[in-house]
């Protein structure tokens, strides 16, 4: 199948049915399952739904997609992504960019009526003086007041809603400088993107629903004061506009609702805006072959084998295609490798071969040996010269708890290639995304992967041509 991007739903389920692309449907449906919140259990309701008389033969996820129909599983893409809403003539649904703001207290029944009412008409009056609502345009403006804040879309661009935080916030602090105490106007401000329903009132007249404006509302609720918090979909597009918002844009951390929804938070802060304190998860780094800039990747082939199901222990096997792109002969090479398990050097079992000769190599130097992350060098057996092509192969063992892990590219890759051995017993999420190392900001990768039945085992396969240097990818199985 062609290759195509994904991160916005543009590879439909449609486009898959016609190019007869069963597994590419079941590599979809579980590379999102997990973030569109559904399970094995709505899985099994939908399909019952479809056909109230058919009969399960397996327990495993992988083996009830394989045994849907092709026209099925469309369908139940489409339900993930939400395509599953007929929408009744008449009612019209768009995109839109949002800003949803709220005053810190503003519902306190400490703060006199009169003062929380002042608060509301400062706040507006501060919104209708910023550039960026001056030059609205309103055939494609939404402007909803929410009692003590305001709620506004933006149809025309998704850099409205952060102009329009950043203005809003430079105000503030204006405002609140000859303030004290409770007089102080504090906002919380979440902004995000989703669609929304236009819909008749009982008095025929237009109003607006949808999941867009639900989701900034909650987004704006897990901010604190003088906070503003972007969700990923709205992050993604400003870091696609614009490179600057790389540096406005600080992942905070995945967030689940109250409603079993999983969000991932940005915090956005600079310079005379937004509010820096937030707790920063830990950057998940998992085996590279350290950049040494003698040596230029031409292939990389990585096969994971899942051979315990109760440890989850999993087989590595690292294959390098390499050429000595220094003016030096090179007679070692460094690696460094990490897990998710604490153990020894010597009880992963590490072995390294040519794979021209077949000869094993000899480890030269453990310099690090740390519970989850060791530093080693290995000697060839003969020196590299200028020019000249290697190709190496580490393998190892190493549980894998988390069932996820991330790779970033030291250096340019004209071609990679991932597999992924599974036994028929464990359900599969199959997921690759894009990490963006800087924001920690993630988009589906491109190409899904592809399943397929192999023996005993269900196997995800990826192959990506061209990766740049620095590049990251995290793989979920």
């Amino acid at each position: 199948m062609q290759a195509r991007e994904d991160q916005n739903f543009t590879v439909t389920s449609k486009e898959l049915l016609q190019e007869n692309d069963k597994d590419a449907l079941i590599g979809m449906i579980l590379g999102i399952l997990e973030e569109s919140h559904r399970n094995k259990n709505w899985i099994l309701k939908e399909i019952k739904k479809q056909d109230p008389a058919i009969k399960m033969q397996s327990e495993n996820i992988y083996e009830i997609l394989n045994s849907c129909s092709q026209e099925s599983l469309a369908l139940l893409l489409d339900a993930m992504r939400g395509r599953d809403i007929q929408t009744p003539e008449g009612v019209q649904t768009r995109i839109y960019h949002w800003f949803f703001s709220d005053i810190v207290a503003g519902s306190n029944p400490k703060i006199p009526t009169k003062a929380q009412v002042r608060k509301i008409i400062v706040l507006n009056d501060l919104i209708s003086k910023t550039v960026s609502f001056k030059k609205r345009k309103p055939e494609m403006t939404i402007i909803l007041p929410t009692g003590d804040g305001m709620a506004i879309g933006f149809g025309d661009s998704a850099e409205k809603p952060i102009l329009l935080s950043i203005e809003l916030h430079k105000a503030l602090a204006e405002y609140n400088e000859s303030k004290r105490g409770r007089d102080k106007l504090l906002l919380r401000i979440g902004i995000e993107s989703g669609p929304v329903y236009f819909v008749k009132d009982l008095e025929g007249n237009d109003n607006v629903w949808g999941p867009g404006i639900i989701m900034t509302r909650r987004v704006m609720d897990l901010a604190g004061d003088m906070q503003i918090y972007a969700a990923t979909r709205i992050a993604e597009e400003l870091v696609r506009i614009s490179p600057k918002y790389k540096e406005m844009l600080h992942f905070v951390q995945t967030y689940e609702t109250n409603y079993g929804e999983k969000i991932n938070l940005y915090n956005v802060y600079g310079e005379g805006f937004g509010a820096k304190s937030f707790t920063k998860p830990k950057k998940e780094v998992k085996p590279v072959l350290k950049k040494t800039g003698s040596f230029a990747f031409n292939e990389i082939d990585l096969k994971i084998e899942l051979t315990d199901l109760k440890t989850m222990q999993a087989h590595h096997s690292w294959t390098w295609d390499l050429t000595n792109v220094s003016k030096e002969p090179r007679d070692k090479i460094f690696y460094f490798i990490e897990g998710q398990v604490e153990k020894s050097f010597s009880q992963l079992g590490v072995k390294i071969r040519e794979m021209q000769t077949g000869k094993e190599l000899a480890i030269d130097r453990v310099g690090v040996d740390r519970p989850l992350r060791k530093e080693f060098h290995v000697a060839l057996h003969q020196a590299v010269l200028p020019r000249k092509k290697i190709r190496l192969r580490m393998e190892y063992d190493w549980e894998m708890p988390e069932r996820t892990f991330t790779h970033r590219f030291p250096l340019a890759v004209k071609n990679f290639h991932y597999v992924c051995a599974l036994p028929q017993g464990i359900d599969i999420r199959s997921r690759i995304l894009k990490v963006n190392v800087d924001t920690g900001l993630k988009i589906r990768a491109s190409p899904p992967p592809t399943l397929e039945r192999v023996g005993k085992n269900i196997v995800v396969s990826w192959t990506k041509s061209n990766i740049s240097s620095h590049d990251a990818y995290q793989f979920s199985w």
